[in-house]
């Protein structure tokens, strides 16, 4: 296993509906913030990363086009898995056994979330780094707090932090779950038993564009940026 992975898997198969009139002609990475297509601030993220794969339901072929442009592989769900059905199904294109995965409903202000990650990554006592963020260097951000990081680097339910959507796990995490079509909570609960779930805190700032109105908050905060 390599100290850090060099596979993402990015979820792009979400239909999107929060977004209303925004995906009626497009999924939602594709929508426009800052002159960008949405996924792209996502990839923005895991640029170092060599291998990438993502899956596609809701209208993919605009998104298969701009994805496999990019050369970056993509997988077609005949029906949503939710996130650790999405992965699981990807394994055999992902062939790895410790991946970042990473969704694409958000936008960034600072460091690469790849190399963050990859830096605190500890494959002997984790599987799975999760990368949060102060609750109060959120934008858009429409519910409450996700996790709490512990000393020591141990992740805890509470409402300290709010997950960015980028993580590292090892797939060996989704061993022994029986259903198709399930989240990744599921899978992070587990290892809530064994305490080999961590966080670390992301230095920047960080908008949630899985409402209509994230787009224009985020476009400031890049504004703001720049």
């Amino acid at each position: 296993m390599r100290n850090h992975p060099n596979t993402a898997m990015i979820f792009c198969a979400g239909r999107g509906t929060r977004m209303k009139a925004l995906t009626s002609d497009r999924p939602k990475p594709m929508i426009q913030v800052a002159g960008r297509p949405l996924v792209d601030h996502a990839l923005a993220q895991i640029r170092s990363v060599e291998h990438r794969v993502a899956n596609l339901h809701y209208l993919p072929d605009m998104l298969k086009e701009h994805l496999n442009s990019a050369g970056i592989e993509t997988v077609f769900e005949e029906v949503l898995l939710e996130t650790g059905g999405g992965l699981r199904n990807a394994l055999p294109h992902l062939k790895a056994d410790v991946v970042f995965t990473v969704n694409t409903d958000a936008v960034w202000k600072g460091p690469m979330a790849a190399e963050i990650l990859a830096e605190a990554w500890d494959p002997e006592n984790m599987d799975a780094l999760l990368l949060t963020v102060p609750f109060g260097r959120t934008h858009g951000h429409l519910g409450q707090g996700d996790f709490d990081i512990l000393p020591g680097g141990r992740l805890a339910r509470g409402r300290g932090s709010v997950y960015t959507g980028v993580q590292i796990l090892k797939t060996s995490a989704l061993n022994n779950i029986n259903e198709t079509c399930f989240s990744l909570n599921l899978v992070w609960e587990r290892l809530f038993q064994t305490g080999r779930i961590f966080g670390v805190e992301y230095p920047g700032h960080w908008c949630d564009v899985g409402h209509p109105e994230g787009v224009e908050i985020a476009e400031r905060l890049l504004k703001d940026a720049n």
